[in-house]
C-alpha cells in the first residue's frame, strides 16, 4: 500500500526551508488533491511532491470514499482517508487525469460535483492531463484557454474551453496543466502564485527537476508523424 499521507520527510523539509529563508509564517493554505480509482498515478505524485514541499501548506488526499483505490495499472494502491464530504472548503485543488475520466466528466458524478461545489470558493483550481475534462464538465472552462493530454483536445472543447498546447496555462484563478508529466510543472507555477520565485526554485532545486530527455517528442508538434499515429490509435 502506497501511503502518500506520510509527510513527515517533506513537512521537516518545509519548516527548514522555511526557516532558511525567514519565512513569515502565514495562514495555512489547504491543497486538496483529488483521487479516484484508475488515474494516472504520476498526474497526481508529480503535484504531490513539490506542494509538500510548500511551507504552510496542508496537503490532503481527498476522495468519494475512504479506503484504497488503485490505480489504471492496476499496481498501485493509495489509501485514501478523507472524502469529499469532509473537504467542503479547500484553499487549492488538484485534479489529475486518466483515461477514464472520459466516462466520469458527465453530471452527477461525483468528483465533478465535488469540484463545482468547492471552485467558487477556492484560490486556485488546478488540473493535469484529463482532469481538466473534470474542470470543463464542472463549468469551469467555459470560455477559457485550458490544456490537456493533446490526444483530449477535442474532447476538452465540447466543453467550451479553447484547448492550447502550452504546458501550464493560467486564467484567472484556474491553472491546467498539459499531459502526465507537466504536472510537475504544473505544481510549480502553482508554487510561484502561492509563496513566490524564490521558494519554487528552492523546491525545484530540491527534487533536482531537470528535464533533459533522451529524445524529444514529447509534444505532438515535435514527434515524428507516425510516433503521433501510433499514439492515437493506441489511446483510441
Amino acid at each position: 500500500m502506497v501511503d502518500l499521507q506520510d509527510r513527515t520527510g517533506s513537512a521537516r523539509f518545509g519548516i527548514q526551508f522555511a526557516a532558511k529563508l525567514d519565512w513569515k509564517e502565514s495562514a495555512v493554505t489547504q491543497i486538496a488533491i483529488a483521487l479516484y480509482p484508475e488515474m494516472t498515478m504520476l498526474d497526481a505524485v508529480g503535484p504531490y511532491q513539490v506542494l509538500t514541499w510548500l511551507p504552510d501548506a496542508d496537503v490532503v488526499l481527498v476522495g468519494a470514499d475512504r479506503g484504497p483505490l488503485v490505480d489504471d495499472k492496476g499496481l498501485l494502491r493509495v489509501e485514501i482517508e478523507h472524502t469529499f464530504d469532509e473537504v467542503s472548503a479547500p484553499d487549492v485543488i488538484v485534479v489529475p487525469g486518466g483515461f477514464i475520466t472520459r466516462s466520469m466528466a458527465v453530471p452527477g458524478d461525483p468528483l465533478v460535483e465535488w469540484v463545482r461545489a468547492v471552485h467558487p470558493g477556492t484560490t486556485w483550481t488546478t488540473s493535469v492531463c484529463t482532469g481538466a475534462l473534470i474542470l470543463g464538465a464542472a463549468g469551469v472552462l467555459d470560455g477559457l484557454d485550458a490544456t490537456t493530454h493533446w490526444i483530449a483536445y477535442d474532447e476538452l472543447s465540447r466543453f467550451g474551453a479553447h484547448p492550447t498546447e502550452e504546458r501550464v496555462v493560467v486564467r484567472g484563478k484556474v491553472i491546467t496543466g498539459a499531459g502526465v508529466s507537466a504536472g510537475i510543472d504544473m505544481a510549480l507555477r502553482l508554487v510561484i502564485e502561492l509563496a513566490g520565485v524564490e521558494v519554487a526554485q528552492a523546491i525545484q532545486l530540491g527534487l533536482e527537476y531537470d528535464p533533459q530527455p533522451p529524445v524529444d517528442a514529447g509534444a505532438p508538434s515535435k514527434a515524428p508523424p507516425e510516433i503521433k499515429a501510433l499514439v492515437e490509435a493506441i489511446n483510441s
